[in-house]
């Protein structure tokens, strides 16, 4: 069930389900970011000369340079390569967790921005409140 879906599912008045649907959903994702942090993703430059590991998290773990690369070009140009490989790795990592996110909310990349699933859980404590 998405995120949505729990929130949608017509029990406005029920806001200790809320919270639990809510906690459940937090928990989801805080289970999917350590699992993401826990990978490892290897990006390189255009010339393969530089091979930066980061990991799941974006976090930089491991800068490779050809020795070559080393000896025949200078600091500017290495510095070039080695951001263009940790640019390339944190690129694909920011694609595994637009995909991990994605997943979690039941494979829709771009929910509505305008809809927001608790507008029913305020309308219901304000009709209460109205009311009461």
């Amino acid at each position: 069930m998405t995120y949505g879906d729990a929130l949608g599912a017509g029990g406005e008045g029920d806001v200790r389900g809320l919270l639990r649907q809510v906690e459940g959903w937090v928990d989801a994702v805080a289970g999917t970011l350590r699992q993401l942090d826990e990978q490892k993703v290897t990006g390189t430059d255009s010339a393969e000369r530089v091979v930066a590991t980061v990991s799941g998290a974006g976090r930089l773990l491991e800068v490779r340079i050809d020795g070559r690369s080393m000896r025949d070009l200078d600091h500017v140009v290495i510095a070039r390569a080695v951001l263009e490989a940790i640019g390339a790795a944190r690129e694909i990592m920011a694609e595994n967790l637009g995909a991990a996110m994605s997943a979690l909310n039941g494979g829709q990349i771009d929910p509505d921005p305008g809809h927001d699933p608790l507008n029913q859980y305020f309308d219901a404590v304000l009709r209460e409140t109205d009311h009461g």
